[in-house]
């Protein structure tokens, strides 16, 4: 595992999965929402987002966290192990309230300067409906994976443990 997709719904885990990774396997993390957010939840246009995904994706090794189905096909290109984080809407609308207890009005480590947490009607009804709409359709893009990629999927947080146990400790 050099080049590591995380893809799931906001608030399963990608992003602290990945710094697990990172630490287990001493690989980068690049986290989508930075590359795309700038200060002040300013988006960032696809064509400059797109640019900054191509650099990092010219990149030896790396762990991308990060949905961004529009771009999913394209990262699949380069990745050779892709982890979903398939889990219930209800724990992750869990993680996301403990998420913005814990960084209430600052910035996660995995934004960009300036994009203090937050939620929103909006936000949540996407949480709730990812499993319904959006997973079939991340499923059905990572069903053209190359056939070198391998493909990991849990549904619960004690299955991604097992994983992880499986893997080398932190360093």
């Amino acid at each position: 595992m050099r080049r590591i997709l995380i893809v799931g719904c906001c608030g399963a885990g990608k992003t602290t999965l990945a710094n697990e990774l990172s630490k287990r396997l001493n690989l980068p993390v690049v986290h989508l929402d930075r590359l795309w957010w700038n200060p002040g939840w300013i988006e960032s246009t696809p064509e400059k987002f797109d640019a900054r995904l191509a650099a990092e994706l010219l990149r030896e090794c790396w762990i991308i966290d990060g949905n961004y189905k529009r771009t999913l096909a394209e990262r699949l290109r380069y990745a050779d192990t892709v982890l979903l984080l398939a889990y219930s809407r209800t724990r992750c609308l869990w993680q996301i309230f403990r998420r913005l207890r814990e960084f209430h009005g600052r910035t996660r480590p995995d934004l960009a300067d300036g994009c203090p947490e937050r939620i929103d009607g909006e936000f949540l009804r996407f949480v709730w409906n990812f499993n319904r709409r959006v997973l079939p359709e991340v499923r059905q893009i990572l069903a053209q994976r190359p056939a070198g990629c391998t493909l990991r999927e849990f549904h619960t947080p004690a299955e991604t443990e097992r994983f992880l146990s499986s893997l080398p400790p932190a360093r």
